[in-house]
C-alpha cells in the first residue's frame, strides 16, 4: 500500500482533521533521496494502518503548502496530531531510525 498524495485542496480534511496522528511526506520528482524514503514510508504505513496514515505532497505542485509548513529541504516528513505540527524529520534515513522517530505514533 503506497501513501496516497494529497493537495492544498484536501490538506485540510485529509490531514488538519484526520481522527489520528498523520505523517506528511514532502517530496518532489527529481529528489532521489526522497525515492530512497518511500518504499520506507509504504511499509511504515502498511505496518501501523490502525495508528498512523501517511501522506505525501508533491512541494512542486503544492509550492504554497511548502512555504506554509516552511519546507526548505527535502525529504522533510511532518507528523500532524490534532491539527498541529507534532514532529518533523528531515532527510532520508533507513526504516529503523524512522520508526524510532515515529515511535510516539507507532
Amino acid at each position: 500500500m503506497s501513501a496516497r498524495a494529497v493537495s492544498e485542496a484536501t490538506f485540510q480534511a485529509e490531514v488538519l482533521d484526520s481522527e489520528k496522528p498523520v505523517l506528511v511526506d514532502f517530496w518532489a520528482e527529481w529528489c532521489g533521496p526522497c525515492r530512497m524514503v518511500s518504499p520506507i514510508l509504504d511499509q511504515i504505513a502498511a505496518e501501523n494502518t490502525d495508528k498512523l496514515d501517511i501522506v505525501k505532497v508533491n512541494v512542486d505542485e503544492n509550492p504554497q503548502l511548502a512555504a506554509q509548513f516552511q519546507i526548505t529541504s527535502i525529504p522533510a516528513m511532518k507528523v500532524f496530531k490534532a491539527g498541529e505540527v507534532a514532529k518533523t524529520i528531515i532527510g532520508a534515513k533507513p526504516k529503523a531510525a524512522l520508526e524510532a522517530d515515529l515511535a510516539a505514533f507507532l
